[in-house]
């Protein structure tokens, strides 16, 4: 019924009519194209870095950060590239528009030490921000510390009392001992063993031998009952010098 209405109409008129449908039809297609090539995922982080502050190094590290969309189409999570292979990751892969995913890092235990700082890129589909780095860190204690450190050094005349001590203190939640001391250089040094506190703190004291000048170097070790740290080994370094000598005064 239309079209006998619109054939009734002058030319003219069906002329403009028929521009105006051909621009609509053209429009259309514009405005359908422009909504096309602006649909995109858009990745938003609240929490880029976790700190872990003061932690043991049996523990295991692990943070989940949360990533939103907040495009029009689905964020794909294309890579993640931590850079220690101690990192493990675990992450979903496509974020629906409007939705939120997560990704979650861990650090193995015994894997860093004493200041640490681990990063991780994120790679997504994302045109406006493609990647992303996620960052982990903080302070590692060993389960056994060492005090004043695993280096002995006995500088001095062969005369004197050359001595020095190394403390051992467990962190563990159970008791440790140390089970065993191996003497490397037994014509050099004497190495003896004191319990400070047992299954905790135990005190190694290496004392001098040697009567003649000259230098040497070994190591002591300790057979521990502790899985994860079975054997530690305390280096030693000896300066001796002559009573007479120029050094020695």
């Amino acid at each position: 019924m239309w079209i006998t209405r619109f054939l009734r109409l002058p030319a003219r008129v069906r002329g403009v009519t028929r521009l105006l449908a051909g621009l609509l039809v053209v429009a259309g297609v514009l405005l359908f194209l422009a909504s096309a090539a602006t649909a995109a995922p858009r990745a938003a982080v609240s929490e880029t870095s976790k700190d872990f502050g003061k932690v043991f190094e049996d523990k295991a590290l692990a943070h989940t950060f949360v990533i939103k969309n907040e495009g029009n189409s689905p964020l794909k999570v294309e890579e993640v590239d931590p850079d220690c292979a101690c990192t493990v990751a675990n992450y979903d892969g496509t974020i629906p528009p409007g939705g939120r995913g997560e990704i979650t890092l861990t650090i193995k235990p015994f894997s860093v030490l004493r200041d640490f700082l681990k990063k991780t890129k994120i790679r997504f589909n994302d045109p406006a921000r493609p990647e992303l780095v996620l960052t982990m860190k903080g302070y590692v204690q060993p389960i056994i510390e060492i005090q004043p450190s695993h280096i002995v050094r006995l500088r001095g005349r062969v005369d004197d009392d050359l001595k020095g001590e190394v403390r051992f203190i467990s962190h563990l939640s159970g008791p440790w001992e140390i089970k065993q001391v191996v003497n490397g250089i037994p014509g050099m040094i004497e190495a003896n063993l004191k319990t400070e506190e047992p299954g905790k703190i135990y005190v190694l004291e290496v004392k001098n031998l040697r009567r003649d000048a000259g230098h040497y170097a070994g190591a002591v070790e300790l057979l521990t009952s502790s899985k994860e740290r079975p054997r530690l080994i305390v280096r030693v370094f000896a300066n001796l010098y002559s009573s007479s000598g120029p050094e020695a005064r």
